[in-house]
Parts: structure tokens; C-alpha cells; sequence
């Protein structure tokens, strides 16, 4: 039985999942502050923000701000800023986060809670979120697909003995809203098997502007996706981390449960912005290198998802 209540709830990075998560934990009764981008922040104050599901459509009455010091007084912190906006985003966090806040990274990559941790002192969970979203207008955000999510202590943060009622509460905030939580026994290898996703999915969704079902369903792709995911175990277990057997053949899956969704990193393109590509396939073809382990895919989809972002950049006068 947990007994931890969430009196107050920021979500520090409010894109797609950060609203998403934030719009159906205010619509279960939780007070959420969104800290995101003026124009989406605007919206939501003065219509509410549009939670789109499958089938159903409603307008959730939260708070929402663009200054990072609106943390002030969460006891519970989901940060969801890019990879590359980490550090920035938590030395600006660090000097308004309540020293008993709990801070749980729903981020892509391997490392974001101990950089998070260079700045504050708090409890950092890693979140591995397999849900879909996308904001296609500013104050509104989509469901597209996915329901799970899976959370676990890093070695790093178990400052004693690890927190089992922490993390039972934590999956217990998520649970009464529809998700599924699994707690993991070994985050570090749940990390790298969410990096093997990313990695699988990501640079092709945007190179081909596909979504998962679509890519998974035509055979040359298919293959290029398996090679992708083959070269993450491959790197994953010269670092020492065994990912399972099966591990290929269930990312496959993952399109299962998500036809309909495109990638982050192809959403960040269509919006001509940087990509989290450097923290996924290009952080596999670092790591490859570093180990002697050939990466050819991920390195080929890091190069080709750079030379896209220049190329936004370029058409937008960036």
C-alpha cells in the first residue's frame, strides 16, 4: 500500500508527450503546471488544452506557463526537454526545485538523469515511455498509439538501500491514469533496449515521412530496420549490457501497437528543428567506434537525419 500523494505537478518541456502525459494526469483530478512554447502555452490558457484520443476528443483545464521557475513548490517534476536541451533546461531548474521533489526524465538516450543530476541534488527516475503523440496545432495534442511505460532506480541514485515505495507510487500515479507500468529490475538494460527502439524507428520514420506501420510492412525497410537494431545488441553487449534473444524481433512489434505514430524525429523535421538524432543513432555510432564494433546503419541514418536538419535549417533562413 503507497501512501505518497502528488500535491503538485510540472511538466518541464511540454511538447507532444509532456502534454499528453500532463492533459490525462490533470483530467484524473492532479494539479499540472505545462512549461512549454508561448504559442502552445497561450492556447491552453485561454481555451484548455485539447486531449485527442482514437475515438474521443475533450478540453482539460490546466496551467500552463514558459518561465522554468513555475516548478516552484512540484513535488513531482516530469522533465521531457530533447536530449540536447538537458543540461541548459536543468541549470535553469536547479535554483526553483523544492529539495524533497521528485524528478522523472520521459526522455530518448541513455544518460539524461545523471547530466540532470549534475545540476540538482533530488531524485532522478529514468522513464521509458512507449506512447505516441504528436501537437498538431498549439493547444492541442493527439494520442497516436501506446500505452506502456517502464521505470527503475540507476545505481547512481540509490543513495542507501533502493526505494521500492517510490517507485510503487510512481507507477501507481501512472496506472490510475490507463498506463502500463512495469518497474524494472535493471533500468540500464531497459534504457538501452528503449535506445534499440529509437535507434529502429526514428531517422527512418523521418527519411521516409512514414509512420511505424507503414515502414515495418514494406519489405526493404523492414531489413534496414533489423540491421539498425541488430548494430545497438552488438554495441549494447561489447559494453557489457545482454539485452534479450528476442530483443529484434520485438522491437519489430512495436509498430503493432503503433501503426499510426511518426517519430519524434520525423515531427521535429516536418517543424524544421534540431533532432534528438545525435543522442540515438549517432550516439550508437560514437560508442560503436569507441568499441570496434561497426555500425555502417546507424552511422549512414545519423549523417542522412544531420544533412536533413541542415537543410530545414537552410529553407527557413536558419
Amino acid at each position: 500500500m503507497t501512501n505518497r500523494t502528488w500535491s503538485n505537478i510540472a511538466v518541464v518541456g511540454a511538447g507532444a508527450l509532456g502534454s499528453h502525459f500532463g492533459g490525462v494526469l490533470a483530467r484524473a483530478g492532479h494539479r499540472v503546471t505545462l512549461i512549454g512554447r508561448e504559442s502552445h502555452v497561450e492556447a491552453i490558457n485561454r481555451h484548455g488544452l485539447r486531449l485527442h484520443g482514437h475515438d474521443s476528443e475533450e478540453r482539460v483545464s490546466l496551467s500552463a506557463a514558459v518561465d522554468i521557475s513555475a516548478v516552484r513548490g512540484a513535488s513531482l517534476i516530469l522533465f521531457c526537454v530533447k536530449s540536447f536541451d538537458t543540461e541548459t533546461a536543468a541549470a535553469a531548474m536547479a535554483p526553483h526545485v523544492a529539495p524533497d521533489a521528485v524528478i522523472l526524465s520521459l526522455q530518448n538516450g541513455v544518460d539524461n538523469p545523471e547530466r540532470i543530476g549534475r545540476y540538482v541534488r533530488n531524485q532522478v527516475i529514468p522513464v521509458l515511455v512507449y506512447v505516441g503523440a504528436n501537437i498538431p496545432a498549439p493547444g492541442t495534442v493527439r494520442h497516436t498509439g501506446g500505452g506502456n511505460i517502464v521505470i527503475g532506480q540507476l545505481q547512481a541514485f540509490r543513495r542507501d538501500a533502493p526505494d521500492g515505495e517510490l517507485l510503487a507510487d510512481i507507477a501507481a500515479l501512472f496506472g490510475e491514469v490507463g498506463l502500463k507500468v512495469a518497474i524494472a529490475e535493471d533500468i540500464e538494460a531497459e534504457l538501452w533496449i528503449k535506445l534499440l527502439m529509437n535507434a529502429t524507428y526514428n531517422a527512418i520514420s523521418a527519411l521516409g515521412r512514414a509512420a511505424y506501420g507503414r515502414m515495418v510492412a514494406m519489405p526493404e525497410v523492414n531489413v534496414l530496420m533489423r540491421e539498425a537494431a541488430a548494430e545497438v545488441v552488438a554495441v549494447a553487449r561489447a559494453k557489457g549490457i545482454r539485452l534479450p534473444d528476442d530483443i529484434v524481433e520485438t522491437a519489430m512489434k512495436l509498430a503493432d501497437a503503433m501503426p499510426q505514430t511518426m517519430s519524434s524525429t520525423a515531427q521535429d523535421i516536418l517543424r524544421g528543428r534540431l533532432t534528438e538524432v545525435a543522442y540515438l543513432n549517432g550516439a550508437i555510432a560514437q560508442q560503436g567506434e569507441a568499441l570496434g564494433v561497426a555500425t555502417p546503419v546507424n552511422r549512414t541514418l545519423n549523417a542522412l537525419i544531420k544533412l536533413l536538419e541542415q537543410s530545414g535549417a537552410a529553407a527557413s533562413g536558419g
